[in-house]
């Protein structure tokens, strides 16, 4: 933004509220200690947040300007923004103003240091880089903080100001609600000005900024000895006192107001005595109501239509591009821009730019125009402001505010505009555009296609909508084309499932299959069926779907569907096509990785089977040709979604090729941090990633992660599958690491335990809920839940004993009343245990089945169940196991050196409290 602030009237010193900063000595004294603060070499590193708030007309704009030229002076980089009232529907137009200027000034190395990896998601959403992909929105958020971040490091102490942010666009108003928390660890001052008029969508933005302000300073009307230095200053010396009294009295102490009034008092050469007071209370009702004929009469009604397309562009405005939109060439222009300097109502800033005096004038002059003329003009200035060259993100304001006419030319502006708000990470916007463009109307043809977009729009933040609108595409009676319906079916599926509905979305793939021609189409649908249906806590007939999903399977073998990653690069497919060379809907086939989606599933039906894991780990392979993800089921491709390639790296994780699993998690992390997926994506890749660090015995860093993801899941909602998923894992953690009242605390706060979700959990909640009874010690309880869990378990056919140990647990439940039911228990979990052939889940499962044993039973069977452990990536399991052992064999060489090893390992695994009790047991030991 440029360095000038307009001015009106007053003295010298006054702001665009034409206060000339009477009684406000208090908020600007307050402003400069913070910035002495700040550039304090005791105050580096210590941020501040400080809001000045107030009706219109206060004097914030000035007291902010103070601030400014102070920050400035004391050697700050300074950034400044302004809300715009006809602005707030321009996506990261705050941001822009605050941050283009400087970084656009940056040599290439600066640029480079400041942005790091992120300038493929800032650079669009600053206007420095044109739009690309669609971005996540928190992923931009956490862009900007890291952009933000670096400069404030390389140029630091940084002041970043806002002026009426009660209209800043709600996506400029969200980074900087979480911007302020970090800027309390960095050399940055924040001052904000606003009135407390926020719309409705940023109240709790708003009230977010207003609680974490360091000081607050509420701006309030001048006494009336203020009022009278004013009216004394533009009035002269011979004001009576009287006269002031008055013009205080009908003005409120509002300085703005005094300003204005004082105004008609001298356009209508108002004598300032006691007798002229009777006409002020008149006088100001006609300076405060501003209509249309109060303008007309003041302007006359060329110079009124330059203010009309003035008004329309906000702030910053351009003086040619208002020209073009009320048809004045550029003499006339000219002329009124000197007339609306003359009256007070328009002034100049540096590089040519205009401003209104006051937002209250330019609120009073747009709301003066006929609502025809409104709408015409709006409809104008989309044209020429694209046609300037600012694109449709600016111009697609305009097209919000005119009215429906059937232009298949506005609704196809509206989609552009929506794909370029989506671009950089603006969601809301897009929908705004999209619904417009819905009420234009679309051609018939055309209305399902756009429906769709709108429901595709909402996907990553508002599933809810995404599922509304894309019901309506499907149910459209010209409906989407057969690909398009498909994929809008899936999309719908998906945001059923990550709502919690995972049943519905099931069901919805079948019903569409069904109805769906025989090809390409309706093989995918079919495949995303078993997907969803996988991912079901309940399902009456999971072993009728195992016997269904491995004939599909077979079936696909038979047509020829064996793919390579070659081939889907290449265009070419080992099918039944002539010379081997592909159909057109083999190569589809290829595309959509029909094969490998398939033996994803397959695989993942087989670990939770706990089948044989060599039978397991050879479909997992066959979905990753040459060793590597296929396009088609990359983490961030839309084809399938991220649970795929997820459950193929726990299917990994829990056959023991913990090195699969690592290298499978490290790229979904890479992946969704290099394409700025901060949500739930993100989120899912660090529980993934907790999970394998806990089942490879670091805690420590298992925590890390798990931490991350629960964060990312409270940011999105309370009710998404990955909230469950990381409580549950962070609370095994925690009680891994010795913390079982923090564990036990954690599932309290986040109500974790029953009714649980339909979506089945990682681990298996109702099995982890029932071990968390028996650790706090109870017993009944647990073997109420565990019974029921291994019930509703062994009823799909999930037998995994990794996944969900609910056996080996329920023994330890009812052991101390019926023993002998208890052996039987831990009996058949190692039986389960060793058809999967998986070390650690033979090993774990020898483990607890000793602990139901007496003392020289348990020796044989731990021993059995260490040489198992050390042969997996499980150390965690490995170190309790030898503790156990230790422990068993009471003394002798053999005890101590299973305690001195469980104790180096569990000291290795961050496991404090098995470290301890091992260190207990060799004192004892040794004591004896």
């Amino acid at each position: 933004m440029a360095e000038g602030k307009p001015t009106a009237g007053g003295a010298g010193g006054s702001g665009r509220d034409g206060c000339p900063l009477h009684e406000r000595e208090a908020e600007i004294r307050s402003a400069g200690r913070a910035v002495e603060a700040l550039t304090r070499p005791a105050g580096a590193g210590t941020g501040e947040l400080l809001l000045y708030t107030g009706a219109a007309g206060l004097g914030k704009t000035a007291v902010l300007a103070e601030a400014r030229r102070e920050a400035k002076r004391a050697g700050c980089t300074v950034l400044f923004a302004r809300g715009g009232e006809r602005q707030r529907h321009e996506p990261f137009r705050v941001v822009r103003q605050l941050m283009q200027p400087v970084l656009a000034a940056l040599s290439d190395e600066e640029r480079a240091q400041v942005f790091g990896p992120w300038e493929d998601i800032v650079g669009p959403v600053v206007g420095l880089l044109p739009p690309g992909g669609q971005l996540d929105p928190q992923g931009v958020r956490d862009g900007l903080d890291f952009v933000l971040t670096r400069l404030v490091q390389r140029r630091p102490p940084v002041a970043v100001l806002v002026d009426d942010l009660h209209w800043a666009d709600p996506e400029s108003l969200g980074w900087l609600a979480g911007f302020a928390v970090r800027a309390r660890e960095l050399p940055a001052l924040l001052v904000l000005a606003c009135r407390d008029e926020f719309p409705a969508d940023a109240l709790t933005l708003q009230r977010g900024l207003v609680d974490r302000a360091d000081r607050r300073h509420e701006l309030r009307p001048l006494q009336p000895a203020s009022v009278a230095h004013l009216v004394r200053a533009a009035l002269g010396t011979q004001a009576e006192d009287a006269f002031c009294r008055h013009v205080w009295a009908v003005t409120g102490g509002n300085p703005y107001e005094t300003t204005a009034l004082l105004r008609e008092v001298l356009d209508q050469r108002l004598d300032p005595v006691e007798e002229s007071a009777g006409q002020l209370r008149e006088l100001a009702s006609d300076a405060r109501g501003m209509t249309l004929r109060h303008w007309l009469d003041k302007l006359g009604p060329t110079t009124l239509r330059f203010a009309w397309a003035a008004s329309m562009l906000g702030t910053d405005i351009r003086p040619d591009l208002a020209a073009v939109i009320c048809a004045q060439g550029p003499d006339a222009a000219a002329q009124s821009i000197r007339e609306l300097r003359r009256h007070g109502v328009l002034t100049s800033t540096s590089g040519g730019r205009l401003e209104f005096v006051h937002p209250l004038i330019a609120t009073s002059v747009y709301q003066s125009m006929p609502p025809a003329t409104r709408t015409g003009m709006h409809g104008v200035a989309a044209v020429a402001t694209e046609n300037a060259g600012l694109g449709l993100l600016t111009a697609s304001r305009h097209l919000l505010e005119t009215l429906p006419e059937g232009s298949g030319e506005t609704v196809g502006k509206l989609r552009r505009a929506a794909r370029e708000h989506l671009a950089i990470g603006a969601p809301e916007a897009a929908q705004r555009c999209l619904r417009r463009a819905i009420s234009e109307p679309p051609a018939d043809e055309d209305r399902a296609v756009v429906l769709y977009e709108l429901g595709c729009s909402a996907l990553l933040t508002d599933p809810a909508t995404t599922v509304n609108q894309l019901r309506l595409a499907l149910a459209d009676p010209y409906g989407p084309g057969p690909e398009l319906r498909v994929d809008a079916t899936f999309r719908l599926a998906q945001a059923l499932a990550h709502s919690n509905r995972v049943g519905e979305a099931a069901a919805v793939c079948a019903e569409e299959a069904a109805r769906t021609e025989p090809g390409p189409g309706r093989l995918r649908l079919e495949v995303a069926h078993f997907m969803f249906a996988a991912f079901q806590s309940e399902d009456a007939d999971g072993p009728g779907r195992s016997r269904r999903l491995a004939e599909f399977a077979r079936m696909l073998d038979m047509i020829g569907l064996a793919f390579t990653d070659a081939g889907a690069a290449e265009g070419t497919a080992l099918g039944p096509g002539a010379g081997g060379e592909s159909t057109p809907d083999e190569v589809l086939f290829e595309r959509d990785g029909l094969a490998h989606a398939v033996a994803v599933l397959r695989c993942w039906d087989l670990t939770l089977r706990g089948a044989d894991r060599a039978e397991a780990i050879a479909l997992a392979e066959s979905a990753l040709p040459g060793g590597r993800l296929p396009r088609s089921l990359g983490w961030t491709n839309t084809t399938w979604g991220f649970e795929l390639p997820g459950i193929l790296g726990i299917s990994y994780l829990y056959a023991d090729r913990a090195d699969r699993a690592e290298e499978l998690f490290t790229e979904a992390v890479r992946a969704y941090e290099v394409a700025g997926w901060s949500g739930g994506h993100l989120g899912f890749a660090h529980l993934l990633t907790g999970m394998l660090r806990f089942r490879c015995g670091s805690l420590a860093e298992a925590e890390d992660h798990l931490r991350r993801a629960l964060r990312i899941a409270e940011r999105i909602g309370p009710d998404v599958p990955l909230h469950w998923d990381a409580v549950g894992a962070l609370a095994e953690t925690l009680a891994a690491r010795g913390q079982l009242a923090e564990a036990l605390e954690l599932t309290r706060t986040h109500a974790f335990g029953p009714p649980y979700p339909t979506v089945m959990v990682l681990p298996d909640a109702p099995t982890l809920y029932g071990r968390l009874l028996l650790a706090r010690g109870d017993a009944a309880g647990a073997a109420e839940t565990l019974t029921a869990a291994g019930a509703a378990l062994d009823a799909r056919g999930w037998r995994n004993t990794v996944w969900a140990p609910w056996l080996g647990h329920l023994a330890r439940a009812v052991a101390p009343d019926r023993p002998d039911e208890a052996r039987e228990l831990a009996g058949e979990a190692v039986r389960r245990a060793r058809e999967s052939g998986t070390d650690s889940a033979v090993g774990s499962a020898l483990r607890l089945c000793a602990a139901v044993h007496d003392r020289p039973r348990a020796a044989e069977l731990l021993a059995q169940a260490v040489r198992h452990l050390e042969r997996s990536p499980a150390r965690y399991e490995h170190a309790i196991a030898l503790v156990d052992l230790g422990e068993a064999l009471d003394t002798g060489p053999a005890a101590r050196a299973a305690l001195a090893r469980g104790l180096e390992l569990a000291t290795h695994c961050g496991a404090d409290a098995l470290a301890t009790r091992a260190g207990d047991l060799l004192r004892a030991g040794a004591a004896g």
